[in-house]
């Protein structure tokens, strides 16, 4: 993942291949997508590509995830106000690439120790750092004593929605609703008088 020292990168050939990439796999789907083709598309050689890429996975893995880093959403007033903003842009996220792209990626990210790392380091650790940043919003307002474990609060947020759109295969239009609820209970969770109890820290 790593790029080569030498002459600068032209950023247009790197927009080409993105796109081209993201418009073949809407067209044709992950497993049938080369890097042949995607050359062929963006109108550069193969070696361009692998200039850039070590691989079709890292190339793809550059397209369809790279850019969905995220940003914490604006303080919305409360703890629950924040976590529904947190749940609707990982919705959009996980939503954005074409079916089948997402659990295909993962399978091939997490077979490769040097993918795995990118993609914990970036896509993973932005949202980590967007959940973190939250739970200190809350305990900035007294909504919470401490901070709960911000690693088992992004498995609270993400394993649910993660589940809804690539294992139980249920209807995409439900899953905002259901996402905003997904929030709502888990503020509801760690706000209760209970939750200085529970494991999450």
């Amino acid at each position: 993942m790593t790029q080569p020292v030498g002459r600068p990168r032209d950023g247009r050939v790197d927009g080409a291949i993105a796109a081209a990439a993201r418009e073949l796999l809407a067209e044709h789907g992950y497993a049938q997508l080369t890097v042949d083709a995607v050359a062929s598309r963006a109108g550069v050689g193969k070696a361009a590509i692998y200039r850039r890429h070590a691989t079709k996975q890292a190339m793809i893995f550059a397209a369809v995830m790279h850019d969905l880093e995220l940003a914490t959403p604006p303080d919305a007033g409360s703890l629950a106000a924040d976590l529904a903003a947190v749940t609707h842009v990982i919705v959009s996220s996980l939503s954005a690439p074409p079916p089948g792209v997402v659990p295909g990626l993962l399978a091939d990210v997490h077979a490769d120790a040097g993918m795995a790392e990118a993609f914990a380091g970036t896509f993973i650790k932005a949202e980590r750092d967007c959940v973190t940043e939250v739970l200190d919003r809350a305990v900035g307002r007294g909504e919470l004593a401490r901070r709960p474990d911000p690693a088992a609060v992004h498995a609270m947020l993400l394993g649910p929605i993660f589940a809804w759109l690539f294992l139980l295969v249920e209807e995409p239009e439900r899953l905002p609703g259901f996402a905003a609820d997904l929030a709502t209970g888990l503020a509801r969770l760690l706000t209760s008088d209970t939750a200085a109890h529970q494991p999450f820290g």
